[in-house]
């Protein structure tokens, strides 16, 4: 009998409301009829994987190795296809590589895929084309993105559509482990726990989500008596926590009371995302923290969110003059506090884009600015990104 078989759903949790914030549903029957097929449904990855990076994750923590994270900052459904999955494990194999290289350590590949499928808004509804008011785009496994009321009615019925092509790449990037020999690791962001929660699976004694292999909490739900945390606390899996500027020492206390109560290193990674100017100004209290709790969590730089602009045409764009400050800033202060800074996560495709910008007064070129919300990095900026980290760490 394999280790699968014997997988179990977990007990299901406390019910969360319905129409929760990351989603708002409108139909509560619906979602329940959902999950239920969900936890029916065999896990997307085994626990040992899970547990395997989390020992790697230990390696980078101990200052061992380093780790790159990246990918698209929403999947599309429709982007999904054994062609897509190949460039884009591609893409990140090579900047581990020029970790490896730049660095000589060791360098993980983590993939912002096979989940990224929803996204956290600031505001819950936009303008549509004819001034209209709608539904803000949260994502392929809420809404669609087509600026009209019909696709932007959530449908929970998307979770299963989320669900059968994150299978599909996680087929994907099996195949292209045993012909390329570095492994993609997955990860998304667990923001809705209708989608996670039913995916949660028992094996022996442990509990893990199945529905990747690192999951992280975002900025937003990030609060240690909050519903996110509560729910990734249960689960083996490696987790990670986006830290922004009003993050408080309090706060990371507690996250690493509540998410890593046996200090056991590899458990816990700390995503910095304050912005460029913020950083001298954050991290050193965030750091010590941490360590005064007792804990030895991985470090990582998300130069990406903490900098994001509206060019003069309006659309969201990164200048990599800031990228990149916020990556040597982030370097060097945990230099200087004696702490391993474990690596880089950044929003980034194999495409061609014009998302991001160079410098100031730069506009991003509409032909080629494909983003379904944030601006991405194109192949030459990941690069660029990957060597100011390397330039700084080595």
């Amino acid at each position: 009998m394999s280790a699968l078989s014997t997988v179990r759903s977990a007990p299901a949790p406390a019910p969360a409301p319905a129409a929760a914030p990351e989603a708002g549903w409108p139909s509560p029957q619906a979602v329940t009829e959902v999950s239920a097929r969900l936890r029916a449904l065999p896990p997307l990855v085994a626990l040992g994987d899970c547990l395997e990076l989390r020992r790697r994750l230990a390696e980078v923590a101990a200052g061992g190795a380093h780790l790159i994270q990246g990918g698209d900052c929403a999947e599309l459904f429709a982007e999904v296809s054994a062609h897509t999955t190949r460039r884009k494990a591609a893409q990140l194999r090579e900047l581990a590589g020029l970790l490896e290289d730049g660095t000589g350590r060791p360098a993980l590949a983590v993939g912002r895929i096979a989940g990224q499928f929803a996204k956290p808004r600031s505001q819950p509804v936009e303008s549509g084309p004819l001034g209209e008011s709608l539904p803000v785009y949260r994502g392929d496994a809420v809404n669609g993105f087509a600026p009209t009321a019909e696709a932007r009615t959530p449908d929970p019925g998307r979770l299963l559509t989320a669900y059968e092509l994150a299978s599909d790449i996680h087929r994907y990037l099996a195949a292209e482990t045993e012909s390329a020999g570095r492994r993609v690791w997955t990860s998304h962001e667990a923001l809705l726990l209708d989608y996670e929660l039913p995916l949660a699976r028992t094996l022996g004694d442990q509990h893990y989500g199945s529905s990747g292999h690192l999951l992280w909490i975002g900025e937003r739900t990030r609060q240690p008596d909050g519903r996110h945390v509560r729910a990734l606390a249960a689960l083996a899996n490696p987790v990670a926590v986006k830290l922004g500027p009003a993050t408080t020492a309090a706060d990371v206390a507690e996250l690493v009371a509540r998410l890593d109560p046996e200090r056991a290193p590899g458990r816990l990674s700390f995503v910095l995302r304050c912005g460029a100017d913020l950083v001298e100004q954050v991290l050193p209290g965030l750091v010590r923290a941490a360590a005064d709790a007792g804990a030895r969590p991985v470090w990582i730089c998300d130069p990406m969110h903490g900098n994001t602009e509206r060019s003069a045409d309006g659309r969201k764009t990164r200048r990599m003059t800031r990228v990149a400050a916020e990556i040597r800033s982030f370097v060097r202060v945990l230099r200087r506090l004696g702490e391993h800074p474990g690596g880089v996560h950044l929003e980034l495709t194999p495409d061609d884009v014009t998302e991001c910008v160079a410098g100031p007064g730069d506009t991003p070129g509409a032909a080629r600015y494909w983003t379904a919300c944030d601006p991405r990095l194109n192949p030459a900026q990941a690069r660029f990104a990957t060597a100011v980290f390397i330039e700084e760490a080595r």
